[in-house]
């Protein structure tokens, strides 16, 4: 039998004064002695009061939510560590608010689009967090009409009305092929991800910059969708050619573990016969054999970050743009000298 919780009458009957009186100290409002102001909250506190989210929203006009919408298959969501990790920051930052993450995951455009309308429309989230930002992106036009606070994850393509957090990630696959130049490799593959994410370009970018810059042929590259099941496939591409590579750089860590089980399969020695590096630094790839050769980040920090300057902008409509510490290379054992 559930035990009923407590009132703001409750309060007001136990410290011996009127309803109107506690809602102006419990809300901090003037007009409240100090010493009354205290004895009201030292009452509510015993007798363990907590107050309505609903009534909260509907005095203050706030839903104390934010909003996370992810367009990507289910399946690619599952697979990869970076989102579950980037909400247990924004998570960590919003339990210590008393507020909560409302996350949709739409196939498509389209469906996107309409799931920040419908967000705005019904007054579900005071903000949202903007994930794979795009070249040319909508999204931003859209909120700005619909007058919805957001942070963007990255630097968007233009000028934006937006704060944004970002992460310099093109250091990292630049020390990734230095590395495996530094090895001797001479033939070095990519499997990319989608090129109309920003940051799916940027890492293509950086990777064909880096074998410019040493002299190599930047050519060996295969676009996916940061998928592992589009990572084993390039994979097998990469090592069925007649001129296979020594070494791949994977855009993310998922692709990585996946390009080094199909590796595996076929009998190949990792890193003897093929050097494999990821990107993340996801848990997992310190526990893969061989322990992978990655490029870190911190989606956890990025979380907390994120939410910090959402609820920034939430409050008073303005928040500053944040740069993270650039990725960096961890190097394991999954990379070596060709044989």
């Amino acid at each position: 039998m559930s035990t009923r919780k407590p009132t703001i009458a409750d309060v007001a009957s136990a410290a011996g004064v009127s309803k109107g009186l506690v809602s102006f100290a419990l809300n901090d409002r003037p007009g409240v002695a100090a010493g009354t102001r205290d004895r009201i909250l030292a009452v509510a506190d015993d007798l363990g009061w907590r107050p309505s989210v609903t009534a909260r929203s509907l005095s203050t006009r706030t839903s104390f939510a934010l909003g996370l919408v992810i367009r990507r298959a289910a399946e690619v969501i599952g697979a990869d560590p970076f989102f579950p990790s980037f909400i247990a920051g924004v998570e960590s930052v919003l339990s210590d608010e008393g507020r909560a993450l409302v996350l949709s995951v739409v196939p498509d455009e389209a469906a996107e689009l309409t799931a920040y309308r419908t967000l705005a429309a019904d007054n579900r989230v005071d903000g949202v967090f903007l994930t794979d930002l795009r070249h040319d992106d909508k999204r931003f036009g859209l909120l700005e009409e619909l007058g919805l606070p957001a942070v963007a994850l990255g630097h968007p393509a233009s000028t934006v009305l937006f704060p944004f957090v970002e992460l310099d990630d093109t250091s990292g696959i630049r020390a990734a092929v230095s590395h495996l130049v530094s090895l001797g490799h001479r033939r070095i593959a990519h499997v990319a991800g989608d090129q109309s994410m920003i940051h799916g370009g940027r890492r293509r970018e950086s990777f064909s910059a880096a074998m410019s810059q040493a002299g190599l042929d930047d050519s060996q590259v295969i676009e996916t969708d940061f998928s592992v099941g589009q990572g084993a496939d390039a994979t097998r591409r990469l090592l069925n050619a007649d001129d296979p590579p020594t070494a791949i750089v994977y855009a993310n860590d998922p692709m990585a573990i996946a390009g080094l089980g199909v590796a595996q399969q076929r009998g190949l020695d990792v890193p003897g016969d093929l050097s494999i590096t990821g990107f993340d630094g996801s848990d997992i790839s310190a526990f893969v054999f061989p322990a992978l050769t990655t490029i870190t980040s911190d989606p956890v920090e990025w979380g907390r970050v994120a939410a910090r300057t959402l609820l920034d902008q939430v409050a008073t409509g303005a928040a500053s743009n944040v740069t993270l510490a650039p990725a960096t290379l961890l190097v394991r054992r999954s990379t070596a000298p060709p044989q």
